[in-house]
């Protein structure tokens, strides 16, 4: 029984490293060359990537839209913020802060909506006349609000990845006050007006960190799913034991990733924007 199990294992590993290994090489060769190209392609299966609405480094679009750069810059900074403050705390935050995270939601969700009322209407003047904007969509709303949406998801998602995984969670809140959360507030608002300058040595680290945050919170997702199938909830201790359901979780995430830009590259033939005029 035990050299079934073991060999089963063993399976399981190797399927897992062939798999990765196969996706990412299929990925790597069919989509556009160079860095940015590869950042391009990530950004290209969960961003409308229209250049309006994107930050440039003089005439380079960024890989993510204004929006999806706040939040995955956002999201990443809740969660170095927290890799460092509260390692493996499981429990959610405190009251006070799940509060402003639901404002922040809020005001993403405004935002969003403000401005993709403004894009049907620039598109087919006339069209929800009687729907007014609250106000003209820019990009410093879109980062702003972006990142603070990316927080909202840090935060949620960093305990219920602890919750699953750890063997040694602890049974602590990730921010147990509104303090912690004024100084990653803080800090978040700062990373995003130094965005906004759109100066270059600002504008490419952070390219590249919001386009790896895609990757990261997939992979943390999926590595969360994997792990319940598996039925191995809180059986490690270390990131170095979690080696494999970080590898599945990664696979899947590319495999979803691939198959999103193979899907939207067949429907609309470019690695560009969605192909819409009059914005």
């Amino acid at each position: 029984m035990q050299k079934t199990a073991l060999h089963t294992k063993t399976i399981i590993k190797v399927f897992v490293i062939l798999a990765v290994i196969l996706v990412i090489a299929g990925w790597l060769i069919e989509t556009p060359s160079g860095l940015f190209g590869k950042a391009d392609a990530i950004g290209y299966a969960v961003c409308h990537r229209i250049s309006e609405r994107s930050l440039h480094i003089g005439t380079q679009q960024l890989p993510l839209c204004a929006r999806c750069t706040g939040m995955y810059l956002g999201a990443m900074t809740g969660l170095v913020f927290q890799m460092v403050f509260g390692r493996k705390r499981s429990k959610l935050p405190h009251w006070s802060v799940l509060v402003a995270l639901g404002v922040l939601t809020i005001a993403f969700g405004i935002d969003g909506t403000n401005s993709y009322l403004y894009l049907i209407k620039s598109l087919s003047p006339g069209a929800l006349a009687n729907i007014p904007n609250l106000y003209v969509p820019n990009n410093i709303l879109r980062v702003l609000t972006g990142s603070g949406m990316g927080l909202a998801m840090a935060l949620m998602l960093f305990p219920a990845f602890n919750q699953t995984v750890w063997a040694d969670a602890e049974d602590k809140a990730n921010f147990p006050n509104l303090k912690p959360f004024v100084l990653l507030l803080g800090i978040m608002f700062v990373l995003d007006l130094l965005t906004l300058t759109e100066s270059p040595v600002v504008l490419y680290p952070a390219a590249f960190i919001s386009t790896i945050g895609v990757l990261v919170l997939l992979t943390m997702v999926y590595c969360m799913v994997w792990v319940m199938i598996m039925r191995q909830e809180n059986a490690f201790s270390s990131y170095q034991q979690m080696w494999l359901p970080l590898l599945a979780g990664l696979t899947i995430a590319m495999i979803q990733t691939s198959a999103i830009d193979a899907l939207r590259f067949w429907l609309t033939g470019t690695w560009g924007a969605f192909p819409l005029t009059g914005i």
